[in-house]
């Protein structure tokens, strides 16, 4: 039950626009301490998440920020895309951006003028590399196939292929406009202009799926996989078209405890096929993927385009604390408030010194590396891993249970202790938050 429960959480696909950082702790305000001495390392780099709205039409389990497009505004919406990239990253201290990731909804739905006008902008203000990782999410349709080579020709090195499942039936009911034959086509595509730069996106806990069935579906997946595969277990999300499905006892979901099986059964699996794990729901055989990594490291990043989320040290004001940005959900109203004032945020949120140390535990714990010494010492010079983790009593319990390890690399999961990850994150938050709260008196 423990194991299954875990697995429940941590598997609902953390959207690339808002990657889940505020899911462990509140939003109150402590007294702000920069971020260390390196601090100007740490504002001088980004990656840019740039979100494309619109879908053709909306998975029956999709709760994302997706809209379907009544009408085709693909011109307005290219071009606030690219005022508001432009904006953001003059706001903000950054020189270098160091990854590029097109996501959504369906950004495969955009002509590949957009992203290429999207990059110009990117590098007409700071400096982006020939060698920067620059993704598209691709919706393997015919019509997302065709388009792929023009998005290698503008700037594309990694494609995204959200290819789910290979079972036809399953693709249907979940409201997927693909079938399998689209999804091995337009990976073999992928593959030959991206050799070693296509990633597979991977859904178990589907409907009426057993783990038999699973291991089959994804050994069959893996044989034609490229480098690179994402993980993600389907989660029940109310007001969705199969919640509704569900409670009415139309379709019966896998037990906790079948897709915890799943779930270490595709980890056995993708390690036999040479797939090694570095994060809870990522897997590769040899090239990481950089822009995710950004993330999970605590860098900044900047969020471009309707609900995009960001954390950057904006320019003035001190300089020194970063900000949680959200952008405005509704793309008609983003686009209003874009052409308006060249930006859409609609909420700013100066991060304290314990946030940020919340945010780079929360996420550095996701990698199997965990976080190391030098990585922790980077936001808290004053305190180390051992001095905050070694004392504490629920720690210790988590270390001689083998789920965690605390050693002179650093703090991290153990195999076992990664499929439980949500379940000990509050322990660790919680010695966190002890140290670092301001003390009040009495």
């Amino acid at each position: 039950k423990f194991v299954s429960r875990m697995i429940t959480h941590m598997f609902r696909k953390a959207s690339c626009f808002s990657p889940g950082l505020r899911r462990f702790s509140g939003l109150k305000v402590t007294e702000h301490v920069p971020e260390s001495p390196a601090s100007p390392r740490l504002t001088e780099q980004a990656s840019l998440y740039v979100h494309w709205p619109y879908c053709l039409r909306r998975c029956t389990y999709c709760n994302f920020n997706k809209y379907i497009s009544k009408e085709n505004n693909e011109d307005i919406m290219a071009k606030c895309l690219q005022r508001e990239t432009e904006t953001l990253l003059q706001l903000s201290q950054v020189s270098c951006i160091t990854s590029v990731f097109f996501g959504g909804g369906t950004p495969s739905l955009a002509h590949p003028s957009t992203i290429a006008k999207i990059l110009e902008t990117v590098s007409k203000q700071v400096n982006l590399s020939d060698e920067a990782e620059v993704t598209l999410e691709v919706n393997p349709t015919p019509v997302g196939m065709s388009k792929l080579k023009d998005y290698h020709h503008v700037g594309v090195n990694r494609f995204s292929i959200g290819i789910q499942s290979l079972q036809d039936k399953d693709l249907k009911s979940l409201g997927r406009d693909h079938n399998s034959l689209d999804a091995l086509q337009t990976l073999a595509e992928a593959r030959k202009l991206c050799p070693g730069g296509v990633s597979v996106d991977i859904m178990f806990g589907r409907p009426n799926q057993t783990t038999d069935l699973w291991s089959r579906e994804l050994s069959e997946m893996l044989r034609v996989c490229d480098d690179h595969v994402s993980l993600y277990q389907l989660t029940l999300e109310r007001g969705t078209q199969l919640f509704k499905q569900v409670q009415s006892g139309q379709v019966t979901m896998p037990t906790e405890e079948i897709t915890a099986e799943m779930y270490q059964c595709a980890r056995t699996t993708l390690q036999q096929h040479g797939f090694q794990q570095y994060e809870v729901s990522n897997f590769a055989k040899n090239v990481k993927s950089r822009h995710n990594l950004s993330y999970w490291k605590g860098k900044q990043y900047i969020g471009v385009g309707p609900g995009a989320h960001g954390r950057f040290v904006p320019l003035g004001e001190g300089g020194v604390t970063r900000e949680a940005r959200t952008q405005t959900l509704e793309p008609d109203v983003w686009i209003h408030e874009v052409r308006q004032r060249g930006h859409g945020t609609r909420r700013r949120i100066q991060l304290g010194h314990l946030e940020l140390l919340e945010e780079v535990l929360v996420m550095g714990m996701r990698m199997t590396k965990g976080v190391n010494h030098k990585h922790w010492e980077l936001f808290s010079p004053e305190l180390s891993l051992l001095e905050i983790f070694g004392g504490s009593l629920a720690v210790q319990e988590l270390l001689q249970n083998g789920l965690l390890i605390l050693d002179d690399r650093g703090l991290r999961c153990s195999w076992d202790g990664l499929a439980l990850l949500d379940s000990m994150l509050p322990v660790l938050l919680v010695e966190l938050d002890r140290i670092f709260s301001p003390k009040t008196g009495s």
